[in-house]
């Protein structure tokens, strides 16, 4: 059996360049200063801390998006199954009476299972799966209400730990989240399977051809998407003390767009956990200091919106120009 050599991962941008990450870096300090100089209150390590606390949840589900990205896919029901895991979550501690471990470890295996749907249905039907998780998002919604009975679930303080700053202001979901992160790094950069991910969403029929089935790495990462959304709904009930059915509620367009931002390719075959990251930090912060000066909430969704399409227009625009080296 042949394997995908490396140089197609390189080529395609697992390995980011050092300008790729010094041009996000100086998006994100240019946007800092802007708001330091718009609002007196934003340079402050209050905010940072208070917003490093705020955004495990969208870590974890940008990690998981990305590599569904460089897969050539698409899951639009990372939302639904964060508030389907969080209920899951809340029947098993309220209503069962299980201990933290065990109820967090149930809502994280539902998760996963959601996840593998999307991903079983996608590579067995050969089906889009941009229509095959929108269905999912539907029907873990509506599971979501059923076992809330359509209401918020007070948990209590069992999982406040997790959002319950312990070393200079950061919260232990912060620090999770960042080794997330890094392992997914290393997953994709220093393995065999994150080499052959990269080769799937460059050249299926390539990797086919090379006596390579991928079919069960596409699954994998689907399922791996959901396990991360299990784990981003532990880190929003730690936040609430509550299992909320309508969580997550268009947190996929977040977690897209962030994953955009950080140079992955809505083509597929180019990808870096590293730049994710970076592009979390700048959505994240973009919205902070849009509400720190004031911004009204149209104001708000005007500008998001209008960097998400910047950022998809560089996109093409790096995709073109690497057909055209090619």
């Amino acid at each position: 059996m042949t394997t995908p050599s490396a140089t197609p991962a390189k080529r395609s941008g697992t390995h980011q360049g050092l300008g790729t990450y010094l041009g996000l870096a100086g998006a994100l300090l240019a946007m800092i200063v802007l708001f330091s100089t718009l609002s007196s209150h934003f340079l402050s390590y209050a905010t940072f801390t208070t917003l490093a606390n705020q955004i495990p949840d969208l870590m974890v589900l940008a990690v998981g998006m990305t590599l569904i990205l460089i897969i050539g896919g698409i899951d639009l029901s990372v939302g639904s199954v964060l508030a389907l895991a969080a209920a899951v979550v809340s029947v098993a501690t309220l209503g069962f009476g299980w201990d933290v471990v065990p109820a967090a470890l149930l809502g994280m295996a539902c998760a996963a299972l959601a996840g593998s749907v999307t991903g079983i249905i996608t590579v067995a039907w050969g089906i889009p799966s941009f229509i095959v998780s929108l269905g999912v998002l539907e029907m873990a919604r509506g599971m979501a209400y059923q076992l809330t009975d359509s209401r918020t679930a007070y948990i209590g303080d069992a999982y406040a730990w997790l959002s319950t700053p312990f070393a200079a202001g950061i919260s232990p979901s912060f620090v999770i989240a960042l080794l997330v992160i890094l392992a997914a790094h290393l997953l994709l950069t220093r393995t065999v399977f994150g080499r052959y991910l990269v080769a799937i969403g460059t050249n299926e029929e390539a990797v086919r051809l090379a006596g390579i089935n991928p079919k069960p790495y596409k699954i994998s990462v689907f399922a791996l998407m959901g396990l991360l959304a299990g784990l981003a709904a532990l880190f929003q009930i730690s936040r609430l003390e509550a299992a909320d059915p309508n969580a997550g509620s268009g947190l996929e367009l977040q977690v897209i767009a962030a994953v955009v931002i950080g140079g992955t390719s809505l083509m597929g075959g180019r990808g870096s956990v590293i730049s994710t990251f970076f592009g979390v930090l700048i959505i994240s912060v973009l919205a902070a200091g849009l509400a720190q000066i004031g911004a009204s909430e149209p104001t708000k969704r005007i500008i998001t919106g209008a960097v998400i399409v910047i950022a998809v227009i560089l996109d093409t625009y790096r995709s073109y120009r690497a057909k055209r080296r090619g």
